[in-house]
């Protein structure tokens, strides 16, 4: 065999083996991560590989080891924030340990296009599948629908189960009106994402509980669609009215359309009207002014989804998942009540 053929087909096990001065099989065990090698060897066989840049090739492994090492993700709403930050974490997840990402993408979210979409990922011969499909119509539609291989769902706000990961949304959303409460606003105005999204309905709840917490009765919902035209035309509901103090956007997009229409109707953010988002997306800080918002780590979300699901595939029995927790990022966008501002300086000059 010529120098150049040996070049084209890469390095071989035999090559490795040959380099750490072990077996064949001791290379195999190694590789595909069974046991039976002393910590030595398996640091011999390990530099071995990673001097001679040895990949084993797929069908090979795939036979050694009866899985194919690709996940199916079945997703939707990839649009907005959250789910899209999810995948990545699941895809660079999962590329770490190996595995391939097949991404099936729904345009309806009912039982037939969910019943169509696992089933092609499982004639895809995945090993395991994780719904990325943060509705209330995916869970619906899961529930009519027959799953033969490892499952988890990304569900927001929910409580942690072995087959869910899940981000405390609800607590979220508690902190950015609790925060605004204690800025001095008597009430808290919430612009919501649309019905029908797991994520709408947990900072609805979270908002609920803030308010209810300090004996407040949550003033009426206004209903966005999760863009920067929507939470405008929501702020536009809100502007005339000068008892609206402080207003809650379900997330940042809606946020910046609400600051442009309450700044454009001379209700100014933060001196009039305090405006809170959520989901910290890149750039927040440089809205105009800086946006106080609540940020989880949609991203860690992923790749807890990632990791639950290779342990299920391994055969494993984890337990759930903890919550992605949030962080309530404080910048320039809310600040004291105006009333609470003048009684401060009352004080200020009463006892200077």
């Amino acid at each position: 065999m010529s120098p150049t053929t040996r070049e084209s087909r890469g390095p071989r096990m035999i090559d490795v083996a040959r380099l750490a001065g072990v077996s064949h099989q001791s290379v195999s065990r190694v590789v595909n991560g069974s046991g039976g090698v002393s910590p030595d060897i398996r640091d011999r066989v390990e530099r071995a590989v990673a001097q001679l840049r040895y990949r084993r090739h797929p069908a090979a492994r795939a036979l050694a080891t009866n899985r194919t090492f690709s996940i199916g993700v079945v997703s939707f709403g990839l649009a907005q924030y959250g789910p899209s930050e999810a995948l990545a974490g699941i895809a660079r997840e999962a590329q770490e340990a190996g595995y391939s990402t097949s991404l099936t993408s729904l345009l309806d979210v009912d039982v037939d296009s969910m019943a169509a979409a696992v089933g092609h990922l499982v004639d895809d011969s995945v090993d395991g599948i994780i719904v990325l499909a943060p509705v209330d119509a995916a869970l619906t539609a899961m529930a009519g629908v027959e799953v033969h291989v490892p499952l988890v769902l990304f569900y927001p706000g929910a409580h942690a189960h072995e087959q869910r990961v899940v981000t405390d949304e609800v607590q979220g959303a508690e902190l950015a009106t609790t925060h605004l409460l204690d800025l001095g606003h008597p009430t808290v105005h919430h612009i919501s994402g649309p019905a029908g999204w797991l994520g709408t309905s947990a900072r609805v709840a979270g908002w609920r509980r803030a308010l209810e917490a300090r004996g407040i009765h949550p003033p009426a919902i206004v209903e966005g669609d999760w863009t920067a035209a929507g939470g405008a035309a929501c702020a536009a509901q809100l502007a005339t009215r000068t008892e609206v103090s402080a207003v809650f956007a379900a997330n940042d997009q809606m946020a910046l359309g609400a600051i442009k229409t309450l700044n454009d109707a001379g209700r100014k953010v933060p001196d009039d009207v305090s405006v809170v988002g959520f989901d910290d997306i890149p750039g927040s800080e440089y809205f105009r002014p800086p946006l106080t918002t609540v940020r989880f780590d949609f991203a860690e979300a992923g790749r807890r989804a990632a990791h639950h699901i290779f342990e299920l595939i391994a055969g494993g029995r984890p337990g759930p998942a903890g919550p992605v927790l949030p962080e309530l990022i404080v910048r320039g966008s809310a600040r004291h009540h105006p009333l609470t501002v003048i009684e401060q300086t009352d004080e200020q000059r009463r006892n200077p």
